[in-house]
């Protein structure tokens, strides 16, 4: 299983989180550093578009582990719920499109 880490103690704010997220999912250098941008990012997991570091197989799932997440989420609340809320989302669309989800968030 593939797994990407991000260490909430040092998620803070959205530019924490989009540095850590760049870092930890290989993003291009076009990452845009907004939430929509990583939403598309992590949509494109099973293709070649080389959109993060990571090449699924077809029901390959990409872990996110976040360490410390209690501390993300007293430090930054709203920025914890929008990635859960995201990651739902982005399996969603893998289900739309008749494929299995491909993001499991962990919560350490």
């Amino acid at each position: 299983m593939a797994v990407a880490q991000l260490n909430g103690a040092g998620i803070v704010d959205e530019a924490s989180f989009h540095a850590q997220s760049r870092a930890a999912f290989g993003f291009p250098a076009s990452y845009a550093n907004s939430i929509d941008a990583w939403v598309d990012c992590l949509s494109y997991l099973r293709d070649d578009e080389n959109m993060t570091s990571f090449q699924l197989a077809p029901d390959e799932v990409l872990e996110i582990v976040i360490r410390d997440a209690a501390a993300m989420k007293a430090a930054a609340p709203d920025l914890f719920e929008e990635l859960a809320f995201c990651i739902g989302g982005i399996n969603e669309r893998y289900e739309d499109y008749g494929e299995t989800p491909a993001l499991k968030l962990v919560l350490r």
